[in-house]
């Protein structure tokens, strides 16, 4: 089936039409600036543009990047403060006059990954971790989705929330070398590990690119794979979550 896909990120909004029985993308990949500040009303806008550079008429799945509950934004993230409550899939149906089907951008990215890529035929407890503005994560067992993991949330050693010591943004803010950034994210990695025990992380986000140039400074003892559709895993597991939707429906 071919879905519409948007991934909101906290700098770029992606999209791309979507052939959700194998995650290739179908047409060119769109991409739009975040608008500063990053408002519901904003951020609609944008989606807004995005529907019409498609001409799109149908359901469309969308990635968001705080956890939703039910359509429902019950954090801000790394968004506006604004957002805190919204329910997201309804604002963007109000404003694009199409159905949306909008859950955690971390959550679509793993179901993305599981079905069609690094994590196919994982039968154990699987993490993916996106690394970007923030560190977002999606926790599945079997293949299965747990939803609205946060280990991006959990606190550094020094007190402070992790992904404000080891997203992406933060190596780019204070400069950091690939290998003092690569030292901070094995931290993280091995809190997973101690917390959860998982068979297998899988790497997405932009920096997930890079992998080989960073690996040899991680310790942890778990496999870990890079992303297989890497920076697209958001918008095609969007699309393959507004397909699972669709198909329920019928």
């Amino acid at each position: 089936m071919e879905v519409l896909g948007i991934d909101i990120g906290g700098s770029g909004i992606k999209a791309a039409i979507v052939d959700t029985t194998n995650g290739k993308l179908i047409s060119e990949r769109h991409r739009i600036a975040t608008p500063k500040p990053s408002t519901p009303e904003a951020i609609a806008k944008v989606v807004k543009q995005m529907v019409q550079h498609f001409n799109w008429k149908k359901d469309v799945g969308c990635s968001f990047p705080t956890t939703i509950v039910e359509g429902v934004c019950i954090h801000s993230g790394n968004l506006s403060e604004k957002w805190l409550n919204v329910k997201v899939n309804k604002l963007f149906k109000k404003v694009c006059d199409v159905p949306f089907h909008v859950s955690n951008d971390a959550d679509l990215a793993g179901l993305a990954e599981m079905k069609l890529g690094a994590g196919k035929n994982e039968k154990g407890l699987a993490i993916v971790i996106t690394i970007g503005t923030g560190i977002g994560s999606g926790l599945f067992y079997k293949g299965k989705l747990i939803p609205n993991l946060e280990v991006g949330k959990m606190l550094h050693t020094n007190g402070e929330i992790i992904e404000y010591f080891t997203a992406d943004s933060i190596r780019k803010k204070e400069d950091l070398s690939l290998k003092k950034w690569a030292l901070r994210f094995d931290q993280l990695l091995n809190y997973v590990r101690i917390v959860f025990s998982p068979n297998l992380i899988i790497l997405g986000g932009g920096i997930s690119r890079k992998y080989d140039s960073f690996k040899e400074h991680l310790t942890t003892d778990v496999q870990v794979k890079v992303a297989k559709f890497k920076n697209n895993a958001g918008i095609i597991g969007a699309a393959m979550y507004a397909n699972s939707k669709i198909s329920n429906t019928h």
